[in-house]
């Protein structure tokens, strides 16, 4: 059974998991581990996806991938991931158009542990929930978001709800980069 999700406010848990991080013969793979996470001038997105070779995901991976420069802009690292695993990411890659030159890596959970551990597994089709997490340079999980399988996220909202934690002050509702923050 899978254990609730995860909260605002906790350590990123621990994992250590391979991931497909180029379409290049020889440097496809690489292993992603948590300690990446915490890095004094560096946020984190990692966005979860149900399964690789469907119809949503790639409109939602591509959408992250054209909007890189942004997250680098705000020192933000990106991190995609599934249940799949780095042989399917590459297949995936290889063969869809819209993901041949993501500039991400796409981690394999295979095991299912830290998908579980977060509280997104799915317990009918045993796959991650659309999920979202924003991770500050601590480790520390400072947004969460999850959608039902069938409905793409916002990667726009994504960013602006960067913007708003990243400005360490009080945001009113709609607050956008460059609107005035409440003050008390």
């Amino acid at each position: 059974m899978c254990r609730g999700l995860i909260s605002i406010g906790n350590d990123f848990p621990f994992f250590e998991k391979k991931a497909c991080v180029s379409t290049v013969k020889g440097k496809e793979f690489d292993i992603i581990k948590s300690d990446m996470l915490r890095d004094n001038n560096h946020w984190t997105v990692m966005f979860w996806w149900p399964k690789d070779f469907t119809f949503v995901c790639p409109t939602e991976i591509s959408s992250f991938n054209d909007s890189f420069d942004d997250f680098e802009d705000r020192d933000t690292k990106i991190i995609g991931a599934s249940t799949d695993s780095e042989f399917s990411h590459l297949a995936w890659r290889q063969n869809n158009q819209n993901l041949k030159n993501i500039k991400f890596p796409m981690l394999a959970d295979t095991s299912k542990s830290l998908s579980e551990e977060l509280g997104i597994l799915d317990n009918t089709e045993k796959v991650a929930n659309r999920a979202t997490f924003i991770i500050d340079p601590l480790g520390i999980i400072r947004w969460i978001s999850v959608y039902d399988m069938k409905i793409g996220r916002s990667v726009k909202e994504i960013l602006r709800v960067l913007d708003a934690l990243q400005s360490d002050e009080l945001c009113p509702c709609n607050w956008e980069l460059g609107d005035d923050n409440i003050k008390i």
